[in-house]
């Protein structure tokens, strides 16, 4: 190896390695801040990721490319908002796939809960609590470390270590289970192809939100979390291999078989792929 191969790698280990400081910090700081005035579990995982990757992105942009946090992807474009809708179709038909089809094989029920009921302001702001942690996880996990890496590595050797770092990031979550994992490093793996066909970040954006959005208005548990938002629950007459138990679908065999569906879909899907900033070749 040259020494400007070495200090070509030594200068992304010190990038990446930056980011990956300022975001650990921060996701200490910022949930211990909100729990300190009582912010909700839920409400205090989603906009604790957010904060602290919008900080780690914002400052390492600035301090290496003197660049601003829309720099990751986050252009409003007439092209990123028709990813952003593409996106959202897709998480929200995956989810739907691996919901509505076990109700109509009767594999399961969907069942007014007792002394509950619909609140739109409860959906309202179980809405905004999931797009901001879409956005958060995002940003974070896709934004300014895996950018570098896929510039300076190729998308195919940093898309699955990090979709295996995205996935050992939920590990602490209630009812998480081994299958839970593998779902969730293949989401990974498919929000990172979503990057790279659009070059944008709406687009993993979208796929992320649609999907979070959809489990809840069914009922079921996402990610280990219990939301309760329509007064409906998933009451499941399969087994949890299939189901994904207490976890919800997220550690289930359906999920497996729609995250791959998904890649197809991705594949084939008509994105409008845009320059991104970070994978630019210096002049």
């Amino acid at each position: 190896m040259t020494p400007t191969a070495t200090s070509k790698h030594l200068a992304v280990i010190l990038r990446v390695g930056v980011f990956a400081l300022i975001a650990i910090l921060g996701y200490f700081i910022f949930p211990n801040v909100m729990a300190f005035f009582g912010v909700p579990q839920l409400v205090l995982a989603a906009l604790g990721t957010f904060a602290a990757a919008a900080v780690a992105n914002a400052i390492a942009l600035r301090i290496y490319e003197r660049g601003q946090l829309a720099d990751i992807g986050l252009n409003w474009t007439a092209a990123s908002r028709r990813n952003l809708l593409l996106g959202v179709a897709g998480g929200l038909g995956a989810a739907l796939v691996v919901l509505v089809g076990p109700i109509l094989a009767r594999a399961a029920d969907l069942e007014p809960i007792p002394d509950q009921r619909l609140h739109w302001p409860s959906v309202l702001y179980v809405s905004l609590v999931l797009l901001f942690g879409a956005v958060g996880e995002e940003m974070l996990f896709r934004g300014y470390a895996f950018q570098v890496l896929v510039h300076a590595i190729g998308p195919f050797a940093t898309i699955l270590p990090m979709g295996v770092v995205f996935g050992l990031a939920h590990s602490l979550n209630q009812n998480f289970t081994a299958l839970a994992l593998l779902n969730t490093i293949l989401w990974g793996v498919v929000l990172g192809y979503a990057f790279i066909r659009s070059g944008d970040l709406w687009l993993p954006i979208g796929l992320h939100f649609g999907w979070n959005w959809t489990l809840p208005l069914f009922g079921a548990n996402l990610s280990g979390f219990t939301m309760d938002v329509t007064g409906y629950a998933l009451q499941w007459k399969i087994g949890a291999l299939w189901s994904g138990g207490a976890y919800g679908p997220e550690g289930g065999l359906l999920t497996s078989a729609i995250v791959v569906a998904l890649l197809f879909f991705l594949h084939r899907a008509p994105i409008q792929q845009q320059d991104a900033f970070l994978l630019r070749e210096a002049s």
